[in-house]
């Protein structure tokens, strides 16, 4: 498989992300609807984090296991590891600041006793329903980038792959990777709740989130490095958990908590299915 190719068709894996971003403009869902995309998406978002951190337990295995028959260093382990745990501090608590920090300025609250409608005037109001919906947008923005970083991952093996010749194996993973991003682009827009992005907006968020998969593709080829691999699944492990917390807490004042947990468990399902593709090509 050329270059050029591997690159094309890497593309074309990441970009299947869009599929599921149109069902954010919907605007005939009902509460019970979104709080279920929701958690649906938590539920994808489950997945990936559980597949991110296996991947880079096996790197940093490999290297105990290479320590143990005196291949590698005992530094090369503590280094790896110490890779994996800053990476993840960095995706979790360290987006957690930065996120905080670029966050906007919420407007006062109501006086003790009132509701915000019935305290605000309409300017006042306006601005509040404007943060809520900057809030939720950035919110959504912080996820696609949480699965670009796991993209550009999925990316380095498509790239890695097709550099050996190992061209059904890049094909499968292609294959199966294309079809786990397509359920992404829901994890991007279910905690939107009732806000409508715009085209523009999910357009973005598209190549935020999938956009990666390319990138990724193209570094494999040309690089193979355990560190920069692992280094990224540590922050998109850390940055997947954090967004998971954010959701969890969003969508708790909506109720349907029954209905939330077993959307949650076809979310998961969701991801292990599409995974499996990968798996049968020995990905």
């Amino acid at each position: 498989m050329t270059f050029g190719s591997t690159v094309a068709l890497g593309a074309l894996a990441g970009l299947t992300i869009y599929l599921g971003l149109p069902v954010g403009r919907l605007q005939l869902l009902s509460t019970r609807a979104r709080v279920g995309l929701a958690m649906f998406s938590v539920g994808i978002l489950a997945f990936i984090f559980v597949d991110v951190l296996s991947h880079g337990s096996e790197i940093v295995e490999e290297a105990l296991t290479g320590f143990r028959a005196g291949r590698r260093s005992f530094g090369a382990v503590l280094g790896l590891t110490a890779l994996l745990g800053a990476g993840f501090t960095f995706g979790s608590a360290g987006l957690g600041i930065i996120e905080r920090r670029l966050r906007p300025k919420a407007p006062p609250p109501p006086l003790a006793g009132g509701s915000a409608e019935a305290t605000l005037d309409p300017a006042q109001l306006a601005l509040l329903q404007g943060h809520a919906r900057r809030r939720a947008l950035q919110t959504g923005m912080v996820i696609a980038a949480a699965i670009g970083l796991h993209n550009f991952a999925e990316g380095l093996a498509i790239g890695v792959s097709a550099r050996a010749g190992a061209i059904s194996l890049a094909t499968v993973l292609i294959v199966g990777f294309a079809l786990h991003n397509a359920t992404e682009g829901f994890g991007i827009v279910g905690p939107l709740g009732d806000v409508v992005p715009s085209w523009r907006w999910l357009a973005t968020a598209g190549l935020v989130g999938g956009g990666p998969t390319f990138l990724g593709a193209l570094v494999g080829f040309q690089v193979t490095s355990a560190p920069l691999e692992l280094a990224f699944y540590g922050v998109a492990g850390g940055a997947i958990l954090y967004v998971i917390g954010e959701i969890w807490q969003g969508m708790r004042r909506y109720g349907h908590r029954e209905l939330g947990l077993l959307l949650l468990s076809a979310g998961f399902m969701a991801g292990v299915l599409t995974d499996l593709v990968v798996a049968y090509g020995g990905g």
